[in-house]
């Protein structure tokens, strides 16, 4: 009882230095909390909609149960109209209707404005049936009566500003579908940000399917009493031919479309809390520094603990008891700041059109848990070390005010750790450089950055030393007596230097590496491009939706083209001459492509693959199976027939571009593809005249301007594209590194006020013999521009070294190029600095406000 009444009598004696290590727990328990919660919402909001929108029992095509959101023609499968009524009959059903649903479409305005969400949430169209119900109401108008009407959801009429009477038009590879607005559903349940449109059925079925006598799924409604699996069983005894459909129970289709997302959202919740777990470990440094000042604030106190009998395991107990309470009090208002964060990521994705509603909030039992023990837990262990060391003081040492024992053996053997740690972090990553396998390489660069990194937070003190010492030569010799006096004092301890610094460094370290590797990744590109590419334009969809037909033709229509390549992706299975099988997809093109992206030819003539019952593979597809020009293939396309190919060409896949694509001509694919199963084109290549480059851009996106899921770029467009591409992944990781930098800028500013604490009566006696309140802050925020600075070096030294030893990973894959962002690198560099003079504002002003006198008088 005593050690929780004295440990309970120093936090509140100290929560104004607390308070700061508190909220570097609050923002890592906040940031894990806060991704719980919205993947958790995310999860509730699809399972919900998934359950909502499925029947009893749907029945669909055996094929669609391994097609892609968007089939290789942009039809999707589809079974006959004869077996709704089959299903109809049969005992225990009480209703069966045919559905028509298809993803590959495209919904615009009357003013070709694409009406898709922008976020990568699917267009859906199909007819309207009984079982939309589930999930759906009317709100205004009423559903489409023939092919001049549509129905679409209240979510897109709404951000659009549609009304009933309004003409959309629904572009799908049977042609373009003109519709007047003739209603609009609201969904019953959250609609995560898909637009949906309704068309009748017939018109549906002959435009989305190809046929009038077809659908794509059935939907079954049991009868009363009967089960969902008495239901599918029956319905599967009635069909009799397994190997036709694919019947799933409600349960079993909306665990199935869950599957499908739970890749995404897996990956972005662990995303997210793997950086949430690079916060917690820079807040490891705030609180370890935290407590470490004051323990050695404390000394003569803990002294006199010792002398009245208190026992090393008491002292020890006593700090370690602190930080329970800190870790509770930073935890609890983590959690709650975690369930506030969620709502606001939820209202940030409802801006850019993915809703998500706060009546869906989850808010399991285990988030509050994890939250909890996480932050409790770190801040004991980061409290660990300075109560340890607290413990270790002697009754006599401490009455003296000697301070916490200073160790000079454990200062080698950290010294000589560092150094070790870092070697062999550095030959790792050097083995890194010279692996000739990815995956090898892989397990090196991990070990590499993790020991280095290591390394330098062990050797940190080592370093602080020397390169505090250059900093001020360069930096605060410039300021006179006071920048001599800012150096002394970051020098003066330079474990707890080491330590401020090396919490700035693991996010800057971060940073610089990732800005190495997405440059390197852009150079590379450019390169390649630079090398491979000799088409004008190039024309592909913005959200991976194949080139329908209308469009196709349209390109090739244009004045001032040379020619247009099409360029086909088919889904087969190979037999090699090893005896293998193996699934792969093999590009249809035509001849003239070769001229718009030239492939190295390692082996044979890369234009007679062109040929008849001709092909080219890749040089790894080749080596793994030992093929060599000349021999033969056998190809059983997905869509078609088999045919026995002759490999005419092995090309290199030391390229970015194409890497280990096999080609065949179009005409090859179209003799063992049926024209209702040819797939339309994935992307399509245009040269223009000699001469006539300007007109036809401008020719080329008017012609598609009627169609705006697709973009026309010329090289220049492309790279740029790129860029922004990679840019913008860079900037949402820049931004969740903000974190871990926002909470290594708090430990810097706790350092500092702890540290002016410390020195109140050598601030005083400074100040008696001359220096000036002004003086006083100079130096005090010079002090933190050259930790901060240190930290950056630190950091951006580590960085560069991680991402030149990753770029060699990427040139085992054709991104070849190494290209260090020095603008990125110097800015981050300067703005240190001014992170540095930031985190000095409070803690200068305090250190200026002190009272002379009182300050001399102070004990400490």
């Amino acid at each position: 009882m005593t050690v929780w009444k004295t440990s309970r009598r120093n936090f509140l004696a100290h929560k104004g230095r607390m308070a700061l290590s508190a909220v570097a727990v609050l923002l890592s328990v906040a940031f894990v909390c806060g991704t719980l919660v919205f993947t958790d919402t995310m999860n509730t909001t699809f399972d919900k909609l998934f359950a909502a929108t499925s029947a009893d029992v749907t029945v669909s095509p055996k094929a669609a149960a391994d097609a892609d959101d968007f089939p290789e023609n942009g039809k999707p499968e589809a079974l006959p109209a004869s077996v709704v009524a089959e299903i109809a009959g049969v005992d225990g059903v009480r209703k069966a209707e045919g559905a028509v649903v298809s993803m590959a479409v495209t919904l615009v305005d009357s003013h070709d404005k694409n009406l898709g969400s922008d976020t990568g949430a699917p267009t859906i169209a199909g007819n309207w049936t009984d079982n939309d119900l589930r999930s759906m109401e009317i709100t205004s108008g009423h559903a489409p009566r023939g092919p001049t009407e549509a129905m679409i959801d209240a979510d897109t009429a709404e951000k659009h500003h549609l009304k009933l009477g309004d003409e959309v038009r629904t572009i799908s590879v049977t042609g373009d579908i003109r519709a007047r607005i003739s209603g609009i559903a609201a969904f019953t349940v959250t609609n995560p940000g898909a637009a949906v449109v309704y068309l009748d059925t017939a018109t549906a079925q002959r435009k989305l399917l190809g046929a009038s006598d077809v659908f794509s799924h059935i939907s079954v409604t049991a009868g009363p009493g009967v089960s969902d699996a008495e239901l599918k069983k029956s319905v599967a005894a009635a069909l009799g031919d397994p190997a036709a459909y694919k019947l799933q129970t409600q349960k079993e289709a909306a665990a199935s479309n869950k599957d499908s997302m739970g890749s995404f959202l897996d990956v972005m919740k662990y995303a997210m809390l793997g950086f949430a777990g690079i916060a917690f470990l820079v807040g490891i440094f705030l609180i370890v520094n935290t407590f470490s000042m004051l323990v050695a604030q404390r000394t003569r106190e803990i002294g006199l603990m010792r002398a009245i009998g208190s026992s090393r395991k008491q002292v020890n107990r006593s700090v370690l008891v602190e930080a329970v309470l800190l870790g509770v009090v930073g935890s609890v208002l983590g959690v709650a700041a975690g369930i506030g964060l969620a709502v606001g990521l939820m209202k940030l994705m409802g801006a850019i059109g993915m809703e998500l509603s706060t009546r869906d909030l989850t808010i399991a039992w285990t988030t509050p848990a994890i939250g909890l023990a996480l932050g409790i837990v770190v801040t004991v262990l980061a409290a660990y070390v300075p109560a340890r060391r607290a413990g270790k003081v002697s009754p006599m040492a401490a009455l003296r005010d000697a301070g916490t024992p200073a160790d000079t053996r454990s200062g080698w053997i950290r010294a000589v750790l560092g150094l070790v740690l870092t070697g062999a972090g550095a030959a790792a990553l050097w083995a890194t450089t010279r692996a000739d396998e990815a995956s090898e390489g892989s397990l090196y660069l991990g070990l590499g950055v993790v020991l280095t990194l290591i390394g330098f937070i062990v050797i940190g003190p080592l370093l602080a030393g020397g390169v505090v010492r250059v900093l001020g030569l360069v930096v605060l010799r410039l300021f006179g007596p006071v920048g001599r006096l800012a150096e002394r004092n970051a020098l003066r301890n330079p474990r707890r230097t080491g330590a401020t610094g090396a919490a700035l460094m693991i996010g800057l370290a971060l940073v610089a590496c990732l800005s190495v590797v997405g440059s390197s990744m852009v150079a590379s590109a450019t390169d390649e491009l630079d090398k491979s590419v000799g088409t004008d334009f190039i024309v592909q969809s913005n959200t991976g939706q194949l080139i329908v037909p209308q469009a196709a033709e349209a390109i090739k229509k244009v004045p001032g083209i040379e020619h247009v390549t099409d360029y086909k992706v088919l889904a087969a299975k190979l037999t090699n001459p090893d005896g293998s099988t193996v699934d792969e997809h093999v590009t249809a093109a035509d001849p003239t492509y070769p001229q718009d992206l030239r492939r190295t030819t390692e082996a044979g003539d890369l234009a007679k693959a062109y040929g008849e019952n001709a092909m080219s593979v890749g040089s790894d597809y080749a080596a793994l199976h030992k093929i060599e020009a000349g021999d033969e293939i056998t190809v059983a396309f997905k869509a078609g027939g088999t045919a026995k190919l002759k490999v005419a060409a092995i090309t290199s896949d030391d390229t970015t571009v194409d890497q280990g694509a096999m080609y065949i001509n179009t005409t090859t694919a179209e003799r063992y593809v049926p024209a209702d199963r040819m797939p339309t084109n994935m992307i399509m290549f245009a040269t223009a005249q000699d001469g006539k480059e300007k007109e036809a851009y401008a020719a080329l996106k008017s012609e598609l301007a009627a169609y705006p899921q697709y973009k026309v770029q010329n090289q220049a467009d492309f790279k740029e594209d790129l860029k922004d591409q990679v840019g913008q992944l860079l900037n949402i990781v820049y931004g969740l590194l903000a974190l871990a930098i926002v909470v290594a800028v708090l430990g810097v500013v706790n350092t500092l006020a702890l540290s002016v604490v410390e020195r109140t009566r050598e601030i005083g006696l400074m100040r008696a013999i001359g220096l000036s309140r002004r003086q006083l802050r100079r130096m005090i925020r010079l002090e933190s521009v050259v930790i901060a600075l240190f930290g950056a070096l630190l950091g951006l030294g580590l960085g560069m070294g991680w991402g030149t030893s990753a770029q060699k990973l990427l040139a085992l894959e054709g991104l070849g190029v190494l290209e260090i962002p020095w603008p990125t690198i110097i800015t981050v560099f300067v703005a240190s600095a001014f992170v540095g003079l930031f985190a000095a504002l409070v803690p200068a002003f305090r250190a200026g406000r002190m009272n002379v006198l009182n300050a001399i008088a102070t004990d400490g």
